[in-house]
């Protein structure tokens, strides 16, 4: 027997996501919801607000109470805001656990293959370049971010190894040289400095409903490719060969989970800017409660994702109020310690 499927009882049979699970999940991202929606620097009274919300369903009609003001507030600041978020921490997240799973590496994160460097390139060129045209730079950051593990990608697979060790190194490579590029550019353009660093440390100031369309789609599709791989990383956890042995191609697996993964962190960095640590905090975390099964992992990782991302951001734009400090600046607080813990930790996730 050659097939997956037909070899599966021998392989690690992974956990189900209990329902359990599910409630817990989808519970911490409706507080975070609330949270983010309803905290801020004007009050909004909950009930209005849920009643407001309530009233935009379809066959519902409800009066709400919210004053024009307070229904532009909640329509067009706060809610892009929190959904934009959820998004870009759902994507990083899911990212981060793929990475991981495809390089049997648990302290991989999102940004591997050199998509930070690429996505900071880009912006940085068209901050300094392009007149820092709020449409341009995302877009920018987007290409760049995708050429750059496009380049990664090129490169290990031009080795005579080709393994997953390699494709680090590559990602590693080309992410000091775009870097070098992006240091030269910013001391040619001094004084496009103070706007390159508050996009690079990562802000979602600036959201709005356009930034939700432009990374939707790109969301589904690659989390949806994710996902679908998730029992196949179970199977790829126990090495490539033992994996071969059992019928799974892993060199396919690992290009498909990897460019899924890319595609989705170079659309959350074009509209979030540089976020660091979500990748790596949120997968072990969910570890760490529920197993280390990516058919558990990669669901949970979603939606714990995009929780601790709007709680970050809402800690961001609320503990210095009226100013805001970066919600990179936010993660890297957290990332940090956590990711000390992760490294003492790390060999128990190891295959």
């Amino acid at each position: 027997m050659t097939t997956v499927e037909a070899a599966r009882p021998v392989a690690i049979r992974p956990a189900r996501l209990l329902p359990r699970w599910w409630a817990i999940g989808l519970g911490a991202l409706a507080g975070a919801f609330a949270l983010g929606v309803l905290v801020g620097p004007v009050g909004l009274p909950p009930g209005a607000v849920f009643r407001e919300l309530a009233d935009r369903l379809p066959f519902v009609t409800m009066s709400s109470g919210l004053t024009e003001q307070q229904s532009a507030i909640l329509f067009q600041l706060r809610l892009p805001r929190v959904v934009l978020g959820g998004l870009v921490g759902a994507m990083l997240s899911i990212s981060g656990a793929a990475y991981q799973g495809a390089f049997r590496n648990p302290l991989a994160d999102p940004y591997l293959l050199g998509a930070a460097a690429g996505a900071g390139l880009g912006a940085t060129i068209a901050i300094a370049y392009a007149g820092a045209s709020h449409d341009l730079i995302p877009l920018a950051a987007f290409v760049g971010a995708l050429g750059a593990v496009a380049i990664a990608y090129s490169v290990g697979r031009s080795s005579t190894g080709r393994t997953a060790t390699t494709l680090i190194l590559a990602g590693v490579a080309v992410a000091s040289f775009l870097t070098a590029v992006q240091t030269y550019v910013q001391q040619r353009e001094s004084d496009t400095l103070r706007q390159v660093y508050s996009w690079i440390l990562g802000r979602l100031g600036t959201a709005g409903w356009g930034e939700v369309v432009l990374i939707l789609p790109y969301v589904v599709v690659s989390a949806g490719v994710i996902l679908a791989h998730r029992r196949l990383l179970d199977v790829l956890s126990v090495g490539d060969e033992e994996a071969e042995s059992l019928g799974l191609r892993a060199r396919r697996v690992r290009l498909w989970v990897v460019v899924a993964a890319s595609l989705g962190t170079a659309a959350a960095v074009a509209v979030s800017g540089l976020i660091g640590f979500v990748g790596i905090i949120v997968p072990h975390a969910v570890r760490l409660i529920a197993g280390a099964s990516y058919r558990v992992l990669l669901p949970l990782a979603l939606a714990f994702g995009a929780a601790f991302m709007i709680v970050a951001d809402l800690i961001g734009r609320t503990v210095a109020a009226p100013a805001e400090v970066p919600i990179g600046v936010v993660t890297a607080f957290i990332g940090a310690p956590f990711f000390a813990l992760a490294l003492r930790t790390s060999k128990r996730w190891m295959p």
